[in-house]
């Protein structure tokens, strides 16, 4: 699944697509409106694949401390772009 399309999926409204990875499970629900499910289910997801978007979500919820500790588990700086903007390159990353 693209980042589009996944992009797509979760703010349509529609149930979460069949077969999607950990990682886009996790995305999928945040962009769907459920951090806290996100946030649970990105602890399960092994470093530094969960770090990032455990960093992400960090953000989204606007404590930047507690994003730059998981940026630092993920090996990746804070990004300067948006949130939407790391969305995606997160989903770029990982598209199946």
């Amino acid at each position: 699944m693209t980042a589009q399309e996944l992009l797509n999926s979760a703010t349509s409204g529609s149930s979460m697509p069949d077969g999607l990875s950990s990682t886009q499970k996790a995305l999928w629900l945040e962009k769907s409106g459920d951090w806290h499910a996100s946030h649970d289910l990105c602890n399960e997801i092994p470093d530094p694949s969960g770090a990032w978007i455990h960093a992400y979500l960090h953000r989204v919820e606007g404590d930047l401390g507690n994003a730059s500790y998981w940026y630092h588990r993920a090996g990746k700086d804070m990004p300067t772009c948006s949130l939407d903007e790391e969305w995606i390159i997160l989903a770029q990353h990982f598209a199946s």
